[in-house]
């Protein structure tokens, strides 16, 4: 007797998947990866360019899907959907850690590596991704002035105005502490929504009483799931500032911007301000 016949339940030899396609592949028209990997056209002869390009075109697509679950977690709070506006944060957690790493490429820049492309940004600078504002403005960093590099492109700006407008996440998140009957004052619920959100000493008296209760209530796992979220755009801002230092020192940046003045000064601030300095008084 074979060998074979002592092993009648032997696994089969996979199936050959599918190869032959009339036209492009499903995978092809599900992802569109042909069309991301023709979106980078260098305009230099430098390699360390495309390396600048690819990293930037990621970090766009973080912005996209970040603000995508930051909005879900908004609508979801609006309809006093916890546990939705919780899944959408944790997610998001995962994808700033991403979004984060994507410094990684770009850290290590030496000046003269920088130089080499540097005079092909021309007047490009990130401060004008639209994508990026609209993150932002979810994080209540609020400023019209902010739509004026738009103003050419009318759905693009249409975007903007509107995003500029809405509650953002945390304007969200307040109201439904007042809903469940956290006294958060008039002034700060009824804010210029297209403002810069300003600390409320109030809003810190609620916070300390949301932590001072039951750590497992879903507000103080909120609370958490939020202050996860502000610590790691904190990162974002101080990785930013790193690389960019790294780069290019104290000298202005690109498109007119104060390079790592401007930076040091954002990386000093936090979102979401209340629940830090809630924790001081728990």
């Amino acid at each position: 007797m074979s060998q074979q016949a002592h092993h009648p339940h032997q696994a089969a030899e996979p199936e050959t998947p599918n190869l032959d396609f009339a036209g492009t592949t499903p995978y092809e028209d599900y992802v569109k990866a042909d069309v991301l990997t023709h979106l980078q056209h260098t305009l230099s002869d430098d390699p360390g360019e495309m390396v600048f390009l690819v990293t930037t075109q990621v970090m766009e697509l973080w912005f996209t899907v970040i603000v995508h679950e930051w909005e879900t977690a908004a609508h979801a709070l609006r309809s006093d959907d916890v546990p939705t506006a919780l899944a959408a944060l944790k997610r998001s957690v995962r994808e700033l850690e991403a979004l984060n790493a994507s410094w990684k490429p770009l850290g290590q820049l030496t000046p003269a590596q920088f130089n080499a492309y540097r005079g092909a940004l021309g007047e490009g600078s990130g401060f004008q991704s639209a994508m990026y504002r609209r993150l932002e403005f979810l994080l209540g960093e609020k400023s019209a002035s902010m739509l004026v590099p738009h103003q050419g492109v009318p759905r693009v700006h249409a975007e903007l105005e509107k995003a500029l407008y809405e509650p953002s996440l945390y304007d969200e998140t307040l109201r439904l502490l007042a809903r469940r009957g956290h006294p958060v004052p008039d002034s700060v619920l009824r804010r210029d929504l297209s403002a810069r959100y300003e600390p409320s000493e109030a809003v810190e008296a609620v916070w300390t009483a949301v932590y001072a209760g039951d750590e497992s209530d879903e507000l103080a796992r909120l609370g958490e799931a939020l202050t996860d979220v502000a610590e790691l755009v904190w990162r974002w801002r101080n990785d930013h500032l790193v690389a960019t230092r790294r780069a290019m020192g104290a000298k202005p940046g690109t498109g007119g911007s104060a390079g790592v003045a401007w930076l040091e000064k954002r990386a000093r601030k936090n979102v979401f301000p209340e629940l830090w300095t809630a924790r001081s008084h728990v």
